[in-house]
């Protein structure tokens, strides 16, 4: 049966550029016998198809069945070793790296100085790159190499390999703390979400500063400093304290412009920086310098010089759309973004395999709120029920629950009543399944049942209380979350003023930047 997403040879083999495939059989080409060898034949084949499908590998007669795992693992060495080689591959890490090698050959065969002229060599390009950890591993190499190669100035050398890498060694247990507390922060945010009460402030911020340790930021190198900022960022989304994120995810991004060497050896860190800052700057409304960050961000990402690969395609896809989107929905001017739906499928279908689901819901989502905001409320329904009827996706919770809400409200608006009544009872089991019902959700899961009542004389007024009670939570601190998904504040305030909601979101944001 065909089963090309589980098939790790299939995908790498069908993510390989026109180029990539031509070097790779160049490659195979150079030894005598490989020209007709197996797994060249079932690159091939494979090359041509368009699912994996091992029934048809085995009726090809390539190989046995016995043999194909085997011939599998073959294959998918062969093509990284010659995606190694490829020069578009190249960056300073793996140059270190291929560096290292070549002096660990070097000393195994007994030739210490060459070894170690090297192996200086390497360590300043990987301090100067803030590659430390390598930068360890040659230091502890020079060491072996020096207990073997007696000169004259081995009490001066050991003495200065000694306090290399106890330095080095220092730098990499502090630069191993940061990261393990930015990585559990962040697992927290994706498991748990944001704190939803006062308990939950405190135990994350007990455990936030438990485990930060005590740094000299005058002291810190680059790696060290992006750590902090980033374990600083993570605690500051968990509890919604948004200016924070701004200042956090602003330190992590001017970082890579004061290291601008920085930007094209770590371009993914690069990327996801410059996302979180216009995340952050979309939550605190500051239209005027998320475009100024999103224009430079394009900039970059387009310059010659920033490199290219499959992976920061995907990335550099998702971050630019996604904010594009978002610019959209800060300035009320949703019909303006309706290019950018052609531009979000075609990007999903081509990048699918790089992109994880919660991501591609995520757009989705985007897209829904992007057509609730143009009034077509039929559209968006349909891009919520990809959402919603996605049965096989673990996603977080809260983009599941927001688009049930938000879909209630476009059949409301599109005057689907006769679908209200069980989308209603669907979405409320749904939510107290979820035992995470927020006031906001309450709120306007008691107004929508109420619907059904209430007589069409007596709805301005049920608007007009449904407003004064959601205004209550507007800057609430574990009840604001709701309006960073849906803008119900607006969608009131547009039926109270009869006036469409983009107009309304444009008016704010006006007022915003006078």
């Amino acid at each position: 049966m065909p089963n090309s997403q589980k098939e790790s040879l299939f995908v790498l083999i069908k993510s390989l550029s026109k180029s990539e495939k031509r070097q790779f059989k160049l490659y195979v080409g150079r030894f005598e016998g490989n020209v007709n060898s197996k797994f060249l034949a079932l690159f091939t084949f494979l090359e041509k198809s368009q699912t994996y499908d091992e029934q048809a590998i085995l009726k090809k007669k390539i190989v046995t069945k016995q043999q194909l795992s085997n011939l599998k693992a073959n294959l998918y060495k062969q093509i990284l070793k010659s995606l190694r080689l490829n020069p578009a591959q190249n960056n300073i890490r793996i140059a270190i790296r291929e560096q290292l090698d070549y002096a660990t050959i070097l000393y195994n065969k007994g030739l210490y100085r060459q070894s170690l002229k090297l192996l200086d060599k390497a360590k300043i390009l990987a301090l100067e790159h803030e590659e430390k950890n390598v930068a360890y591993e040659i230091v502890e190499l020079e060491k072996i190499i020096e207990t073997q190669y007696i000169t004259r100035s081995l009490s001066s050398r050991a003495d200065e390999l000694s306090a290399e890498a106890k330095k080095l060694s220092i730098q990499n247990v502090l630069a191993s703390k940061l990261s393990n507390l930015s990585l559990e922060l962040y697992g927290l945010l994706l498991k748990v979400g944001y704190v939803k009460d006062e308990k939950d402030y405190e135990e994350v911020t007990a455990y936030f500063h438990d485990r930060l340790p005590e740094v000299d930021i005058n002291e810190l190198g680059f790696r060290e400093k992006l750590w902090l900022y980033k374990a600083h960022l993570w605690y500051s989304f968990l509890i919604q304290d948004f200016l924070s994120c701004y200042k956090y995810a602003n330190k992590w991004v001017d970082l890579f412009y004061e290291h601008k060497e920085m930007i094209y050896l770590n371009p993914v860190f690069f990327l996801k920086g410059n996302h979180y800052l216009l995340e952050s700057l979309f939550y605190v409304k500051y239209s005027s310098q998320f475009k100024v960050v999103l224009e430079r961000m394009e900039a970059m990402v387009s310059s010659k010089e920033f490199p290219k690969n499959d992976n920061i395609a995907s990335l550099a896809f998702l971050y630019t759309n996604s904010n594009k989107l978002n610019l959209h929905f800060l300035e009320g001017t949703f019909a303006k973004g309706e290019y950018l739906v052609r531009i979000v499928e075609y990007g999903i279908a081509k990048h699918k395999d790089r992109i994880d689901e919660h991501h591609i819901m995520l757009l989705y989502y985007k897209v829904a709120c992007l057509y609730f905001g143009m009034g077509d409320n039929k559209t968006c329904i349909q891009y919520l029920k990809r959402i919603i009827n996605n049965k096989n996706l673990k996603m977080r919770e809260d983009l599941m629950c927001f688009a049930r809400v938000l879909s209630l409200v476009a059949h409301y608006e599109a005057g689907m009543d006769y679908h209200l009544e069980v989308q209603l009872k669907s979405t409320y089991k749904f939510l107290l399944k979820m035992d995470d019902l927020h006031e906001v959700q309450k709120e306007m899961i008691k107004f929508l049942r109420n619907l059904g009542n209430i007589y069409p004389s007596d709805l301005h007024h049920e608007f007009e209380k449904l407003h004064a009670e959601l205004k209550k939570y507007e800057d609430h601190p574990y009840e604001k979350r709701a309006f960073l998904y849906l803008d119900v504040i607006s969608w009131l305030e547009s039926h109270l003023q009869n006036k469409p909601v983009s107009q309304i979101i444009r008016e704010k944001a006006e007022t915003l930047t006078r």
